[in-house]
């Protein structure tokens, strides 16, 4: 068949991919491939999942208001500058749509998430990736690189899959140089875990600007990822049209429950923290200890170089063959590296065991 011309471009997309999940031949799968949460969904989340099966014949609240109204609560905001989604992605979904024509560009790290990219070419924009500094998004590029024609910087902190972060100063510093009439949206998928007393996620600056939005997620630190939701602090305009452009029931009925228990779940959220910081100090010592060069990480994961593309695909089908699954981020730029999620403390010994065992750089 003929297609339209933008049905051409999108075929110019290449798909996000997820991590691996699967392994042939293997009868245990450790996966360390996607960042989830070790523990699986908060015990209250689950309670409140099984209790909701019997209503799943009725249609969600289109609103999410009894979940919009926990999130304020939790976060000290106002619930009608909470958009809820099936993901955080779908709120840069909505943002790319909303606010992006044809030949508009925007602006993210060089090793940013691969969806802003994705998103902003099926609005037709273009995505330009700023040079980032030791693998740490560089303000100064980013500024270097808006042009008239940007609408929209998007910048993930922490970043994945890098773990590095901009401290509250620094990403004050970069909104108030932007062009007011640039967006700045500050994506915080792994807020949760940072212990830096000088990193914020960015909510006080929604009101403050009226041009910076925040995205956050369930499928991290809250365990949620199967269900798919997340949500986006925004100025009161941006809410609104966002929420002209959403499905009428884009967020699930289990998903909104599960979502209101998780934030009650303190003792898991807690000790969820506790253990992602243990486990990040012990494989980090433990990878440098075998020659590696593993980048600090203010997220639930770890990057680290084998130095070559082939000794890093080699490492992760050394892995594989054991049924340990790690993420490799090509795709991100960084072909020498592979990424590894912080899973159970057992987990992470056989991880870092199978790594040593596949032998230290030349």
């Amino acid at each position: 068949m003929s297609f339209s011309p933008k049905a051409k471009t999108i075929l110019d997309i290449a798909p996000y991919v997820g991590g691996e999940s699967k392994a042939e031949g293997v009868e245990r799968i450790i996966k360390l491939s996607s960042n989830e949460g070790p523990f699986g969904p908060p015990p209250a989340a689950v309670r409140a999942l099984q209790e909701c099966v019997s209503d799943m014949h009725r249609y969600p609240d289109g609103g999410s208001t009894a979940l919009r109204e926990a999130l304020a609560t939790e976060n000290n905001i106002k619930a009608d500058q909470i958009i809820c989604g099936a993901g955080s992605d779908e709120i840069i979904q909505f943002l790319c749509n909303a606010f992006l024509a044809p030949g508009d560009e925007i602006v993210y790290s060089a090793h940013g998430f691969l969806m802003y990219s994705i998103y902003a070419r099926a609005a037709g924009a273009n995505p330009i990736a700023a040079p980032e500094q030791d693998l740490k998004a560089d303000p100064q590029a980013i500024l270097d690189t808006v042009t008239p024609k940007t609408k929209i910087v998007f910048l993930a902190n922490p970043n994945n899959p890098t773990g590095s972060y901009l401290t509250k100063d620094e990403i004050k510093s970069l909104r108030d140089q932007l062009p007011e009439n640039v967006l700045l949206v500050l994506d915080a998928a792994y807020c949760e875990y940072v212990q830096e007393a000088d990193y914020s996620a960015g909510h006080e600056l929604v009101d403050e600007y009226g041009s910076v939005v925040v995205t956050r997620t369930f499928s991290k630190i809250y365990g949620l990822g199967g269900v798919r939701l997340g949500w986006g602090h925004c100025p009161p305009e941006i809410a609104d049209i966002l929420n002209r452009i959403r499905g009428p029931f884009n967020v699930s009925t289990a998903a909104q429950v599960a979502g209101v228990a998780a934030l009650s779940d303190k003792d898991f959220i807690h000790s969820s923290v506790r253990h992602n910081a243990n486990m990040l100090n012990f494989v980090t010592k433990y990878l440098r200890g075998e020659g590696l060069e593993v980048y600090l990480s203010a997220g639930n994961f770890c990057l680290a170089d084998f130095e070559t593309p082939e000794r890093a695909a080699g490492c992760a089908a050394f892995l594989k063959e054991r049924g340990i699954l790690v993420r490799q981020v090509a795709a991100y730029g960084l072909p020498s590296c592979l990424r590894i999620s912080m899973g159970l403390e057992e987990e992470m010994m056989l991880a870092c065991e199978a790594i040593k065992d596949y032998g230290q750089p030349s």
